[in-house]
Order: structure tokens, then sequence, then C-alpha cells
């Protein structure tokens, strides 16, 4: 137990030390791209908006994702009086956890779900979907909300909330760049020579990758964290049943949720696309979440 609860520590640093580096390595790429950009069309200006933008883009990023995620997923406070029990069940967690108690939101959807997010402990919040409160029972709701808790205590929700902003405008850094490519933008360059001709193969090349590459560093920190944060969870609670009878119902509720989108699917305890159409074999690959069994399994290895 005290090795485990050492693993957490070293992973709250290194959560920290992640989120620090994906914020500079977001400065470095679109200044990058913001030099390129001035290449193919020769125009400093567009460097210099680059490193404006970087710098404006990683300050929301640090100060608004959570709000942004909020908003996206279309969350709404809610108050103490509104659901007495749940606030008590999350209030005695975060005091067993020595976490000051988060905000709570409701997500109006039936798909059993939930998620937290924030910049750190004292600014978190956890939501649940109307659907995970009608469907698990209190002891299956205290594994949930001690899953995400977890993510909390562990400093996972400023990483994860930062993806959300960072990766979705590589993706639109990244359509802008392929329609000015196919609406001949780039043809307005008056000295084609081979130097700008492969400055712009190496620009379409990254504008083809990028999403690839940022999707990819999305669910490889994803998948990892859902096993911490179950763990934890299981830690938390001291009873591994509760969260493995919950993922057990969460698992068989095969219903649609209408504010799933890619940019936020990894933040949720489960994946938000469930009851949509089937998807193809690349589209597994590229899941933000590990298969329930494992997760189930793993739970399973922590009963004495």
């Amino acid at each position: 137990m005290g090795l485990f609860k050492l693993t957490l520590y070293t992973q709250k640093d290194s959560n920290i030390r992640k989120t620090w580096f994906l914020v500079s390595i977001f400065l470095i790429v679109v200044i990058g791209i913001g030099w390129l950009f001035a290449q193919i069309y020769n125009s400093p200006g567009i460097l210099y908006f680059a490193v404006i933008f970087s710098i404006i883009m990683n300050f929301i990023s640090y100060w608004y994702s959570d709000k942004i995620v909020l908003k996206l997923n279309r969350a709404i406070p809610l108050e103490k009086k509104d659901n007495p029990d749940l606030y008590n069940i999350v209030e005695n967690l975060s005091i067993t956890a020595g976490l000051p108690t988060p905000k709570i939101y409701l997500v109006q959807e039936a798909q059993p779900n939930a998620f937290a997010t924030g910049r750190d402990p004292k600014h978190a919040v956890v939501a649940v979907t109307s659907g995970l409160l009608q469907r698990l029972n209190k002891t299956e709701l205290e594994g949930v909300l001690s899953h995400e808790l977890s993510h909390i205590g562990n400093r996972d929700i400023l990483l994860s909330s930062v993806i959300v902003v960072l990766v979705g405008f590589i993706a639109i850094l990244s359509d802008i760049f392929l329609r000015s490519t196919f609406w001949g933008g780039l043809g307005r360059r008056d000295d084609r020579n081979n130097t700008g001709g492969l400055f712009i193969l190496i620009g379409l090349v990254l504008a083809i990758l990028a999403p690839i590459a940022a999707t990819l560093i999305q669910l490889a920190i994803s998948r990892k964290r859902e096993f911490l944060a179950d763990a934890s969870g299981a830690l938390l609670t001291r009873y591994p049943e509760g969260l493995i009878s919950a993922l057990e119902k969460i698992s068989a509720a095969d219903i649609p949720m209408s504010v799933a989108n890619n940019s936020t699917s990894h933040l949720w305890l489960d994946n938000p696309f469930k009851g949509q159409k089937k998807a193809s074999w690349i589209s597994k690959l590229f899941m933000t979440h590990p298969p329930i069994e494992d997760r189930i399994k793993a739970l399973e290895g922590l009963k004495v």
C-alpha cells in the first residue's frame, strides 16, 4: 500500500511536468508552423502572429480550459439543495481524499457517465450525467465519484483539460493550411523555386500528420490515467466492487450521447460515443479509453 501511494505521488509530479511540457511543445510547434507559413507566403507578419497566437492559446488553455470543457458538454451547475445525497457523497469522499470539495455540474444526458476538469484541486469540477444518477445505487456512485476525485488528486485534470484546447487548435491550424492549399492560396507566391516547393511539401505533410500526432498523444495519456484513477478510486473507498459494478452497468448502457465530441471524449469515465454507428477497426485503434473488461480485470486484482 505504501508503494502504491508513492506511485500516486510520483504520478502527480509526472502529470505536472507533462502539462508544462505539452504547453512548451505547443508553443514551439505553433511558432514553427508560423515560420513555415511566413516562408511559403513570403510574409514575416505571419511569424509575429504565430508567436502572439501561441502565447494567447497557452494562457487560455491554462486559465479557461475547464470552462471551455463545461460549455462544450452543456454542463450546468448543481446546487446542494438540488441533490443533497450526491453532495454528501462528494463531500465525504473529498474529506477522505484530503481534497477541497469540487463544484458539481450536471449534464442532461441519458448515458451514464462522468468526468472531472479544472486547473488544480482548488478549482476542480466533477460533472455527472442524469443517466448516471438514475442508474447507479449509492455504492456504485461512490465508486464512480472516487474515480473522478482520483483524477483531481492525481493532477490529471489540468493535463486533460489543456489537451482539449491544444489538440482542437492544432486541428484548426491544420485545416486552415490544407484549405489554403486547395483554394490556391499558396499559388500567390512569386518566387516559386525549388526551396518554395519544398516548404509547401513539408507544410502539407505536417498539416496532415499534426492532428494524428495530437490524437495519439491524447489517447496515450488517457488510457494510462484511466487505469490509475480506477486503482486510486478503489484505494479511496477500499471497496473495488462498487466501481466494478458501476463499470458493468455503464458498459451495458448502449445509449448515444448528443454532446459527445472528439475534443473532450478522453475526459469521460467511459467512451461517450457508445450507441452510435459501429466503429471501424481504425476508429477502435484510436479510442481514448481502455476496454471496460480490462479495467474490471485490473480492479479484480485489487480485491483482498
